[in-house]
């Protein structure tokens, strides 16, 4: 049974940091590719970053550049999104996924075959 648990999420003040990790068990993680995806409350789930099974691709959204850096530890099975200079509008339930596909139009929507329950993100003005 393939698990995938995100912790790390909280509440921060902006300009604060945060790091985000998923651990998975259950797959061969070396052989998937990690997506982080978020969703606020009255919003559809977006993409926010991605890696590819072996790191050696990154993908990010637009609004998180710069200020958010994906990575994985195939050693541990684990994902982590550290996200820095936290912005209101970044608060959202965060959502880390897996797949088995590396090309970047997939990993870039919310089509991944396995996901996480979820963690809580809010960050104050």
């Amino acid at each position: 049974q393939v698990q995938l648990v995100e912790s790390g999420g909280g509440l921060v003040q902006a300009g604060d940091s945060l790091r985000l990790s998923c651990a998975a068990s259950g797959l061969t993680f070396s052989s998937y590719s990690m997506g982080w995806f978020r969703q606020a409350p009255g919003k559809e789930r977006e993409f926010v970053a991605a890696v590819t099974w072996n790191g050696g691709s990154t993908y990010y959204a637009d609004s998180v550049k710069g200020r958010f850096t994906i990575a994985r530890d195939n050693v541990r099975n684990t994902a982590y999104l550290q996200m820095n200079s936290l912005k209101p509008e970044d608060t959202a339930v965060y959502y880390c996924a897996a797949d088995r596909s590396n090309v970047r139009y997939f990993l870039t929507r919310a089509q991944y075959r396995y996901w996480g329950q979820g963690t809580q993100v809010t960050v104050s003005s």
